[in-house]
């Protein structure tokens, strides 16, 4: 008698083929948030990215020494988002424009003219930057950039670099807000940041169902 094959079942499916995107603009927290909410989007990790130490701890990024932003590595589904669109998205996400114009001092740091910030957050590890893994991401991150200056005054100051190596943040920092809901600066902070740009999503129909 001739062997009847079990039936597949949706466990035994192959996982959709997901893409990264590394980006950076200003804490990491908000960034984190704010793709959490984007269709198409199955993971976000938050972390480091374009500096020169190994292994960086957070309180070795918070010195500005280290050359690190705070970043996030986005998974996605490109069957439903593609890069271009993250990389679309991100130019609503953040002020991609912000350093400081002349040299001053903030927090009694003296933070020379060209210094990047988002909001009270001074400092290189706050800089706006796009860390591309292959050619095509970088064609598509600079023709996005360039499309996008139309609708800002200053020129976008985006760090638009190769990516050397990512490093995951500490386990605290992952999740932050959904975790951390009564904390100070998620309050006033990322809170608003993260309404605002799900009304963006909401506008572009690009926001997960379950977030609206």
């Amino acid at each position: 008698m001739a062997s009847i094959a079990p039936l597949s079942s949706a466990a035994d499916a192959p996982a959709a083929k997901t893409e990264t995107a590394i980006i950076g603009g200003g804490c990491f927290w908000c960034v984190e948030a704010q793709y959490l909410l984007v269709k198409g989007v199955k993971k976000v990790v938050s972390g480091y990215a374009g500096g020169k130490t190994e292994n960086p701890t957070y309180e070795d990024i918070c010195t500005g020494e280290t050359g690190h932003a705070e970043v996030i590595q986005i998974e996605f589904d490109p069957a439903v988002i593609s890069f271009k669109e993250i990389i679309d998205l991100f130019w609503d996400a953040h002020d991609p424009t912000s350093v400081t114009k002349e040299d001053m001092v903030k927090h009694g740091k003296l933070l020379p003219k060209g210094t990047a910030y988002q909001g009270n957050d001074y400092g290189t590890q706050y800089r706006s930057a796009i860390f591309y893994t292959n050619e095509e991401q970088k064609k598509i991150a600079l023709a996005s950039r360039d499309a996008a200056q139309k609708n800002w005054k200053d020129p976008i100051a985006t760090e638009i670099a190769p990516l050397k190596k990512f490093y995951p943040a500490e386990d605290y920092h992952q999740n932050f807000k959904a975790l951390n809901p009564n904390q100070g600066y998620v309050r006033a902070v990322v809170n608003p940041k993260t309404e605002k740009f799900k009304h963006t999503l909401e506008d572009k129909g690009k926001i997960k169902p379950e977030a609206k």
